[in-house]
């Protein structure tokens, strides 16, 4: 049955991250809304100021403008972001869709989530203001597209933009009666160094309120390293 998809991209990302995936489904017949969070991609908004909270209020406005339930993905730190929107709005969304993201509990932030395999925490250049942080540029590559094409690879270096920081630090707060009643999926990655597949299992097994879990063999990104296999996944749920 046809479904409607909202594709939130993660840090240092935009919307282009799903440039691939989102005509696929389209072909298979799904309706799918892609966008920039604020200060990402070809968005605009100044890096000051912004919150986790900034990107959920930008997410639920793009869930309103739907007619009914949709399939919530979020990729890396968007996994905060779709927690938090289930919590807010639970009756809008028929299933999470967590794709190799953070998979948070009540009170926790992005940076509680200590990752001694990522090639993150060692690659990240604050700026001076503490506001936002890049990554080394020789690591930009290993860390989101390695086994990915090389226009691929080239794209995410050229598309590298200083990522508000902020978000990472606010909590989430999550109750079962809203975040608990929404059905939750995960797409593991199994050679991730973003976000690192140890992790990733870790979370899985801490949360426990995930219905199911799939398993690609590639790293960080898989809506360019294996797009194909990840609409299967997304319309097969």
């Amino acid at each position: 049955m046809p479904s409607t998809f909202i594709l939130v991209h993660g840090a240092w990302s935009g919307r282009y991250a799903w440039a691939v995936v989102q005509p696929l489904l389209k072909q298979a017949g799904h309706r799918v809304v892609a966008f920039d969070l604020p200060a990402h991609g070809d968005d605009v908004t100044p890096a000051a100021g912004l919150t986790l909270s900034s990107y959920v209020q930008a997410t639920i406005r793009r869930i309103e403008a739907e007619a009914g339930p949709v399939v919530l993905v979020g990729h890396s730190l968007a996994g905060m972001i779709i927690s938090q929107v289930a919590e807010l709005i639970s009756h809008r969304i028929s299933r999470l869709v967590y794709l190799c993201a953070y998979l948070p509990a009540d009170g926790q932030s992005a940076f509680d989530f200590r990752d001694a395999d990522s090639l993150l925490p060692p690659n990240l250049v604050v700026a001076p203001d503490q506001q936002t942080a890049t990554i080394q540029p020789a690591a930009i590559v290993p860390i989101f597209a390695a086994d990915c094409p090389l226009a691929v690879q080239e794209l995410v270096v050229a598309r590298h933009r200083p990522e508000p920081l902020a978000p990472f630090q606010q909590r989430v707060m999550l109750t079962a009666a809203n975040f608990g009643q929404v059905p939750k999926f995960y797409v593991e990655t199994q050679h991730d160094v973003g976000i690192s597949t140890r992790l990733q299992r870790q979370m899985l097994l801490a949360n426990g309120s995930v219905a199911d879990v799939v398993a690609l063999d590639c790293g960080h990104s898989p809506f360019f390293a294996q797009p194909e296999a990840l609409v299967s996944v997304l319309t097969g749920l």
